[in-house]
């Protein structure tokens, strides 16, 4: 064999992509170096380090090789049942969903039996729900950063109106903010972001007895409650400051509450110690503050969850999931084995991002996945659902495959990396089974044949933008909006609608030496808003959209904040850093409230018959 068609054969046993098709659909070859490169630092010839696990759904059959004669499925209970053989070493799987044994003897065979579709709510039909940015949001006493106690008046307009879910950003625990801050790139997706938790909330009486017995940490956290934008790393400072503070008071002044944490901080075990260690190394903290600030954060989103359902929400809290996370973060250097070392993720050059993006994140290696019987996707799917309603996987696309590079590499000098999907979809609909959690998955960009159908068959919703869905005729009238997707008039990479309309992100691109003709790319968006304008029923086209989305057959209609507040700023421009304000802006400190009212009771009438 030769090098070339060696070097081939070792690519796509790794589950490289060689070939790729641009968004033109032109084909595109990898260059071998970035093949060796890519080979190197995957290892696909590392020796198992576990026993795999199988996944199938219920009723349906099963490979498992060299399997013959008598056998039984053992559940997790530990209860027994005649397992049957079809033939080919092929058997039955359980009708019921859980996590299997079959074994034959002392011989055991791991399989995970997901059901055909992720849980949703029966009650809820066609619902709404409205999506948050959670460190724009303002409380009294929040010290510069957005954070639960800031939900708590969106849940009960939520409630008003008959809304059924608040949407979260990812609430994964972050690295120090020293050099900013994005929800996307954390520490650790398996833990929760302290300074997103409000002290007032979860142990009011500790967090005003630490503030009056310090004047001045008293006066900082009331001035960075009022700042227009955040500043990360002082408000960052502040926050933990202020949960020493509270920390030292509360287990002073209040055993009982104090115990609590602790009985909590003992359940989590090992695995909490192990984070609180490396998030105080980064930080150069105390690990029983990080400790401390798991369980704050804990409580207040359980609270805040529990709350939202009592209300009579169908769905609740939908959680963000990050595809990925930060290669110097706790959960990459914690589960070292399992991610992909030396490799970051990003996306091929397209039509808007002409050199392509390195993210600067990486995730989970597909080998190590298998090798160690998708312990580690589990353990994330566990933690993120947890005492929530929902959950959104940014880039749902990642569980087919991912656009990989060499750390430090141009982003165009990478390949797509496949991954197992069929396993991971049956693990992602188990877990949502099992959490009574729906899945979202958002399924923007370069989108390969079949996959949305795919996702659709499973009861995974897709997402569609108002800016987005349109064909080559033009925007799509609201009934020919997908059934098996949420519904949205902008996201946290656009401007709000309004925004939007305007060039908003066009002005802020040209600012930053990004587009050289301003007046043109000017005119083609008001070419888009008179499109735009035309499937509407009247002049007002930002309250016409939300008659659209609100008739549209989607399970879920989100309405992000800044849409609802009739807001232009854009959250995040997407490929910037320093430029543009990502990440930082906050909600204003006063707005219209019954202009409020009327948007939000304008999408709720028009949804109206969302509970079945």
């Amino acid at each position: 064999m030769s090098r070339d068609a060696a070097l081939q054969a070792a690519t796509r046993a790794a589950g490289l992509m060689p070939q790729w098709e641009d968004v033109s659909g032109r084909q595109c070859d990898v260059a071998p170096e970035v093949l060796r490169a890519v080979l190197q630092a995957l290892q696909p010839d590392a020796a198992d380090a576990g026993r795999p696990l199988h996944t199938a759904i219920c009723g349906e059959s099963v490979v498992l090789p060299s399997a013959v004669g008598a056998a039984c499925w053992v559940s997790e209970a530990g209860q027994a049942s005649v397992a049957r053989q079809e033939g080919d070493g092929r058997w039955r799987v359980p009708s019921q969903p859980g996590y299997w044994h079959w074994q034959q003897g002392q011989r055991r065979i791991a399989v995970a039996v997901a059901p055909e579709k992720a849980w949703w709510p029966s009650q809820v039909d066609r619902g709404w729900g409205l999506a948050a940015q959670v460190y724009s949001l303002r409380s009294a006493g929040d010290a510069g950063i957005g954070d639960s106690a800031g939900c708590l008046p969106w849940l009960q307009r939520l409630r008003q109106q008959g809304g059924q879910a608040l949407a979260l950003s990812p609430m994964h625990a972050g690295l120090p903010p020293s050099a900013g801050y994005s929800p996307y790139s954390p520490s650790d997706r398996r833990w929760l972001d302290p300074l997103q938790a409000s002290l007032l909330q979860a142990v009011p009486d500790a967090a005003r007895a630490a503030l009056a017995q310090d004047p001045g940490l008293a006066r900082a956290v009331e001035a960075a409650s009022a700042a227009r934008r955040i500043d990360w790393p002082g408000a960052a400072d502040l926050k933990w400051r202020w949960l020493r503070s509270t920390r030292q008071y509360l287990q002073q002044a209040q055993p009982d509450l104090w115990a609590e944490a602790c009985q909590w901080q003992a359940d989590a075990g090992a695995a909490l110690r192990d984070y609180c260690v490396l998030a105080a190394d980064a930080r150069s903290g105390d690990a029983q503050d990080h400790a401390f600030a798991q369980w704050v954060a804990q409580r207040c989103w359980t609270q805040l969850h529990a709350q939202a359902r009592s209300n009579g929400a169908g769905i609740g809290l939908i959680a963000d999931l990050a595809v990925g996370c930060a290669p110097d973060g706790a959960e990459a250097r914690s589960q070292a084995s399992a991610m992909l070392a030396g490799l970051e993720l990003g996306a091929p050059p397209d039509a808007f991002n002409t050199q392509g993006q390195a993210w600067g994140i990486t995730s989970f290696s597909p080998l190590a996945l298998r090798r160690q019987g998708y312990a580690p996707f589990i353990t994330l799917l566990r933690a993120v659902m947890a005492s929530r309603g929902g959950v959104r996987i940014d880039h749902i696309l990642g569980l087919h495959r991912l656009w990989v590079l060499p750390q430090g590499a141009a982003a165009r000098d990478g390949v797509y990396l496949q991954f197992p999907l069929q396993d991971l979809l049956n693990l992602l609909v188990l877990e949502s089974w099992r959490h009574r959690c729906v899945v979202i998955g958002e399924d923007l960009g370069v989108v390969p044949a079949g996959i949305r159908q795919q996702l659709a068959a499973r009861g995974v919703l897709g997402v569609d933008v108002l800016p987005f869905t349109r064909d080559a005729a033009g925007f799509l009238p609201s009934g020919r909006w997908r059934r098996d997707a949420v519904a949205m008039p902008s996201t946290h990479d656009l401007p709000p609608l309004g925004g939007w309309l305007r060039g908003r992100d066009l002005r802020w691109r040209a600012r930053l030496g990004e587009i050289d003709d301003l007046p043109a790319a000017l005119a083609k968006r008001r070419q888009d808003a008179a499109a735009l304008a035309k499937i509407m029923n009247g002049d007002d086209v930002e309250d016409e959209a939300l008659d659209l989305l609100a008739s549209t057959p989607s399970r879920l209609a989100l309405l992000p904040l800044e849409d609802a507040l009739g807001l232009r700023a854009q959250v995040n421009l997407p490929g910037t850093v320093g430029g543009h304000p990502n990440w930082r802006r906050r909600l204003p400190l006063q707005w219209d409230e019954p202009a409020l009212q009327a948007r939000l009771q304008r999408i709720s009438v028009g949804r109206d018959g969302a509970m079945a």
